[in-house]
């Protein structure tokens, strides 16, 4: 399960990246927010006629042939934010996110007033996200943990059953059920994480680049957050300063890039492709969880596909030219808490020996909180004649009051008493 989760999370990020950067065209806002061009001037705007739409739809304005080409660097004017509006079947998906984009919104922005600093916020966010989420990865990992031990069983059903496929998948499943164990219990998790993948996603990329917030702060109709001030209201500077002293102000809303590589045939002026550190974190730490789930096995084609599937952590590092950064910091903090977890339930796992090397504290290690194995069926009673798998059968209620008992089964024969010669 934790492999299936890997792949969709590549595919979600791979998704976001063809998708989810797209600029709005005329017809089709953007996905999750509609963003609106802020007026240059300080005057205030005229008040809207009660038809009006409290988020118009931007105009899209012609580009004239002469306009100067943006400067290497640049990235396109700041938007406010605005609700989407269910217009088309693309921004039906959007108006149905848009109860959980303003809960996260709105807690980041929560967080933000009281922390004053938007990377302690993201890391505020996520531990809350995570800790509620607790029970349901708990079963997740328990499930895989018990799937690994019923490895020798199911080792032995194959080689019992072997060719007949139909019966090794029916045996596999009443030993799932006699011992208790969903192989679908880990796929939850997964899938929630990822349908809160691209909330978060839409919250650092477009939340914290918007100077005007006005219409995100309210839930339901009402308005939260009233004593909420901007860093520099009434211009085109984010309304949340995305900034993050801690990291050298790193701007947590757009891609952080570490290493610039040159010539390269993907990236752009505003986007270069390159090497970004929070991407090499975030690579490392989920290496570090996928191998403490991996299962130690002896069989050559099981290990080959563990190999494989160890380089799938390492796609983070092409994710990391055009992901924001603040969405880097949530998958760490994200990682690192999941780590912990899975230390306390499995302990180690299969981390150690890393390159034939097992330090001290590894070896002999028991985890806080195990996971016992699954129960065994109970034995078959045996009946008065030695028979296995049959039952005595109980006494009724009348049959105690007279202090009789009514043999269930006959004998099968006769005693030489009183036969013929």
């Amino acid at each position: 399960m934790r492999r299936v989760g890997l792949l969709l999370l590549g595919l979600m990020a791979l998704g976001i990246a063809l998708f989810g950067a797209l600029p709005a065209s005329a017809d089709s806002p953007s996905p999750s927010i509609l963003p609106t061009p802020l007026p240059t001037s300080s005057a205030a705007a005229p008040s809207p006629s009660p038809n009006a739409s409290p988020c118009p739809l931007p105009a899209i304005t012609p580009v004239p042939s002469g306009a100067p080409t943006p400067e290497p660097g640049s990235t396109p004017a700041p938007r406010a934010l605005c609700p989407a509006v269910p217009s088309d079947p693309v921004n039906v998906l959007a108006f149905l996110f848009n109860p959980i984009f303003q809960t996260l919104f709105l807690l980041l922005a929560m967080f933000f007033s009281v922390t004053g600093d938007i990377g302690v916020a993201i890391i505020v966010l996520t531990l809350i996200i995570k800790t509620v989420l607790v029970p349901l990865f708990r079963a997740q990992i328990v499930s895989q943990r018990r799937m690994q031990m019923l490895q020798p069983e199911i080792r032995a059903i194959q080689l019992k059953y072997k060719g007949n496929r139909a019966k090794v998948s029916e045996e596999q499943m009443r030993l799932y059920r006699e011992r208790g164990v969903n192989p679908a219990s880990g796929c939850l998790p997964s899938i929630l994480q990822l349908f809160l993948l691209l909330p978060i996603y839409q919250v650092i990329n477009q939340g914290l680049a918007a100077p005007d917030i006005s219409s995100a702060l309210q839930f339901m109709g009402f308005p939260v957050l009233q004593d909420f001030t901007c860093q520099a209201l009434g211009t085109l500077q984010p309304c949340i300063n995305p900034n993050i002293w801690w990291l050298g102000n790193l701007d947590a809303h757009v891609p952080e890039v570490l290493i610039k590589i040159p010539n390269s045939f993907i990236g752009d002026a505003v986007h270069p492709f390159g090497l970004s550190g929070l991407a090499l974190v975030a690579a490392v730490l989920q290496l570090i969880q996928t191998r403490m789930m991996t299962p130690r096995t002896s069989d050559p084609q099981t290990q080959s596909q563990q190999r494989i599937f160890m380089l799938l952590p390492l796609f983070s590092l092409f994710y990391g030219w055009f992901l924001p950064a603040g969405l880097f910091i949530y998958w760490i903090v994200f990682t690192a808490y999941s780590i912990v977890q899975q230390y306390l339930i499995v302990g180690w796992g299969s981390l150690f020996p890393l390159f034939g090397w097992t330090p001290g504290f590894a070896r002999d290690h028991q985890p806080r909180f195990p996971v016992d194995k699954s129960p065994k069926p109970p034995p078959a009673k045996r009946d008065d004649t030695g028979n296995g798998g049959t039952e005595r059968p109980s006494r009724s209620p009348e049959d105690r009051a007279a202090g009789t008992y009514r043999p269930g089964r006959q004998r099968g024969r006769t005693s030489r008493r009183g036969r013929r010669r």
